[in-house]
């Protein structure tokens, strides 16, 4: 075993899933270990420090959304990658996951080979292979290497995705991207999101960012067409 490989928390209550999705991972050349429910998915985190925490999010007792809002308000984990493997294949079971920080949503009964893609996705975006000099836009410091951003100097934690969709809209300044653009440029092939999950995620980061509507950088809406970040 690789000691650098990528290590991944695999985490479900069914032992089948667990052992399909660690078989096929170990396959892609990670480091799996597995947790049976929420308490034990908790210690793991806190002793063993994943890369990557594939999540089930209908288990007894401590549940997948408990895990996932614990994780995200620790701050030695609050930017721990979260793939979440569900069930629950409505659009507002995905949207309460992707409030509560998760990084991706994959519905069961899913292709183990889609979960390993989905995994090297998701660690690419955390840790980008060719660092880049820190960009700036107005009160804006975008540190793609790092994959830090600041505000007037003050640092705002954001997920995987977030990051991804502001840095997007960063190094294209002043050109309008539809949902539909910005969902093949920032989600790229990955098939179940809806445009909805663009709007929620531009929601999110106006909110984090705190920057006024009138001043300057903002992430303005373009009626009718999509957003642009004026500068």
């Amino acid at each position: 075993m690789d000691p650098s490989a990528p290590k991944v928390l695999v985490v479900d209550d069914d032992e089948a899933v667990r052992t399909l999705a660690s078989w096929q991972l170990e396959s892609d050349g990670f480091t799996v270990d597995q947790a049976g429910d929420g308490a034990e998915a908790l210690t793991a985190i806190d002793v063993d420090r994943p890369d990557l925490v594939v999540l089930d999010l209908t288990m007894p007792g401590v549940g997948g959304l408990d895990v996932l809002r614990r994780v995200r308000t620790a701050a030695a984990t609050e930017t721990l990658p979260v793939i979440v493997l569900s069930g629950r294949s409505g659009e507002t079971d995905r949207i309460v996951g992707l409030d509560l920080g998760a990084d991706d949503y994959l519905v069961k009964p899913f292709s183990p080979g889609e979960l390993a893609a989905r995994v090297r996705s998701v660690l690419r975006r955390a840790r980008p292979a060719s660092p880049e000099p820190p960009v700036v836009a107005g009160r804006l410091a975008l540190d793609t290497a790092a994959r830090e951003i600041t505000v007037d100097g003050l640092p705002v934690e954001l997920t995987a995705r977030e990051f991804d969709l502001l840095a997007f809209l960063v190094a294209h300044p002043r050109q309008v991207f539809s949902r539909a653009q910005l969902l093949a440029q920032v989600w790229r092939s990955e098939g179940w999101q809806g445009e909805a999950t663009v709007t929620e995620h531009v929601h999110r980061l106006r909110q984090k960012l705190g920057l006024d509507p009138a001043a300057r950088p903002r992430i303005r809406t373009v009626r009718g067409v999509g957003y642009q970040l004026d500068p």
